[in-house]
């Protein structure tokens, strides 16, 4: 059936783990998440909400629609991990993210940019050492 999306809940200890994401712009922020995440909604926003889910389970992002502009430092972000830094971060910039560190900050063999969504909450996108997907076994 189109449309229809069937998630499978990331569970934690009591529950059902569910990230957040304050916007001023419902719509907005969904065509952007989706394009950078890969999710789809689920089903139609039902203001203040939009629910993204991803396509093979994990956690659901729901967006929510608030009046308050962003004020400060996020205390909680997402990380993004690639293969391809540059690639990435050129990715989530052509759907209206805003490039926040001029040059990569590199720690530990790590290498990654601050962004931030249309809205200004803050994610980064970070290129592990190549022997994170070795250990990992992650494509």
């Amino acid at each position: 059936m189109v449309g229809v999306v069937t998630r499978r809940p990331q569970p934690y200890l009591r529950g059902e783990l569910v990230v957040v994401i304050d916007c001023s712009d419902l719509e907005r922020s969904a065509e952007f998440w989706t394009s950078l995440l890969g999710y789809t909604r689920a089903g139609a926003a039902v203001e203040p909400y939009q629910s993204l889910a991803p396509p093979d389970g994990g956690f659901e992002l729901l967006l929510q629609h608030v009046l308050e502009a962003k004020q400060a430092k996020t205390r909680v972000h997402l990380d993004l991990r690639t293969r391809d830094l540059e690639a990435e971060v050129e990715r989530a910039r052509s759907l209206g993210a805003a490039v926040l560190t001029e040059e990569p900050i590199v720690e530990e063999g790590w290498g990654w940019h601050v962004l931030a969504d249309p809205d200004g909450n803050e994610f980064c996108v970070l290129q592990p050492p190549e022997s994170y997907w070795r250990d990992h076994g992650s494509s």
